[in-house]
C-alpha cells in the first residue's frame, strides 16, 4: 500500500513540475489568436544584441495592450508570476526556459528608449548567466512568437504577461487578431 501511495505521490509531483511554467500544450489552451501548436518553435528568438553588446529595450504598441516593452528588434517581452521582483529571482529554468527564453543582459548597461533607466537592471540566473529585469521582474521571450508584434504568450497558464514601460504587468486579454495585427472581420 505504501508503494502505491509513493508512486501516486511521485506522479503528482512530476505533473506539477511539468505544468509549472504554464507552457504545456495539455495544461493550457492555445491563445485564441493563433492555431494550437503541439511543440514550441525550435528556433531561438533573435536576440536584440550580439553576445558582446548590451541589451536594448524600448516600447511598441501591440494589439489591444497599448504600449508594452519590447527588445531592440520589436519582439515582445514577458514577465512570469512565479518570479520575484524584490529581490529579483528567475524561477524559469530547464524546459520552462526553452519555451520562455530569458532576455540576456549582454555586456554593458542595457540601452533603453521610452523606459526609465532606473527601472532596468539585471539578475544572475541559476546557471550563472545575467538576465535583464524591469522593476525587478526578469524579462523573457515566448518561443511561439514568430515576429515583432506577436504577443501569443499573453496570459499563458494565467502566469505570463506583457509588461508596460512602468514595470507593471498588463493583464488585458488578447483581442482576436489576424497575422498582420489587424482585427479580423
Amino acid at each position: 500500500m505504501k508503494r502505491i501511495a509513493l508512486v501516486i505521490g511521485t506522479a503528482v509531483v512530476g505533473l506539477s513540475t511539468l505544468t509549472a511554467c504554464g507552457g504545456g500544450a495539455s495544461a493550457t489552451p492555445a491563445p485564441q489568436n493563433t492555431p494550437a501548436q503541439s511543440t514550441p518553435a525550435q528556433s531561438t528568438p533573435s536576440q536584440s544584441t550580439p553576445a558582446t553588446g548590451a541589451a536594448k529595450l524600448s516600447t511598441a504598441t501591440v494589439g489591444n495592450f497599448g504600449k508594452i516593452v519590447v527588445d531592440g528588434t520589436g519582439r515582445t517581452l514577458y514577465v512570469y508570476d512565479l518570479d520575484t521582483a524584490n529581490p529579483s529571482k528567475s524561477n524559469c529554468d530547464g524546459s520552462c526556459a526553452t519555451l520562455w527564453p530569458p532576455l540576456p543582459a549582454g555586456a554593458g548597461t542595457p540601452q533603453v528608449s521610452g523606459i526609465a533607466a532606473s527601472l532596468v537592471g539585471t539578475v544572475t540566473r541559476s546557471d550563472g548567466s545575467k538576465q535583464v529585469t524591469l522593476a525587478g521582474s526578469p524579462l523573457y521571450y515566448y518561443a511561439n512568437d514568430a515576429k515583432a508584434g506577436d504577443a501569443n504568450g499573453q496570459a499563458v497558464g494565467g502566469t505570463w504577461w506583457v509588461i508596460g514601460a512602468n514595470g507593471k504587468k498588463i493583464t488585458t486579454q488578447a483581442s482576436s487578431m489576424n497575422s498582420s495585427g489587424n482585427s479580423g472581420s
